[in-house]
């Protein structure tokens, strides 16, 4: 076998190299800008489990698309999230109007899994008046914060839904 002449020859740029895909890395966000999440209520969904009465309230990124995907790419090298070894680079809280968390999210994979987000209540419990989320870039440690949204209470109709999606505040 004669690799001399083919060493010989990618010294003297003769060859190319083969282009490879690089890794997911931090300076790839500078191409692609991270806007600020569009939040948007979607509606209140009731369920039950041994525990009790629960009130799931829906939230969406109505911009999901302008999310690079680089951001929700497993990243085993970053801390975990539980038991959870491969969670997401970004990672989703969501708070009250106050600030106060009310649970969160560490493995979406995509970024249209930020139009079904959610947290719950038991349904005795009044929900927040308003409600934001944040999404945490854990590589770059940058935080991009969406608008409050209005929660509505939820209205006991039997069979019908408990509260309009789509209404937004503007904060």
């Amino acid at each position: 076998m004669r690799i001399a002449p083919i060493v010989a020859a990618m010294l003297a740029g003769s060859l190319s190299a083969v282009p490879m895909p690089a890794p997911a890395r931090a300076h790839e966000l500078a191409s692609a800008p991270v806007p600020r999440p569009r939040l948007i209520f979607a509606g209140t969904e009731p369920y039950t489990t041994p525990s009790g009465a629960w009130q799931r309230y829906r939230l969406s990124v109505a911009n999901p698309a302008a999310f690079p995907a680089v951001l929700f790419t497993p990243s085993p090298d970053l801390p975990p999230c539980g038991t959870n070894t491969t969670s997401a680079r970004s990672w989703i809280d969501i708070y009250d109007g106050d600030g106060k968390r009310l649970y969160g999210f560490c493995a979406l994979g995509k970024p249209t899994d930020m139009q079904k987000l959610w947290f719950a209540l038991r349904s005795d419990t009044e929900p927040p008046a308003f409600a934001y989320i944040e999404l945490l870039d854990r590589l770059t440690g940058k935080r991009y914060r969406s608008n409050k949204v209005a929660i509505p209470r939820p209205t006991p109709v039997p069979g019908g839904p408990a509260a309009q999606p789509g209404k937004t505040a503007q904060h």
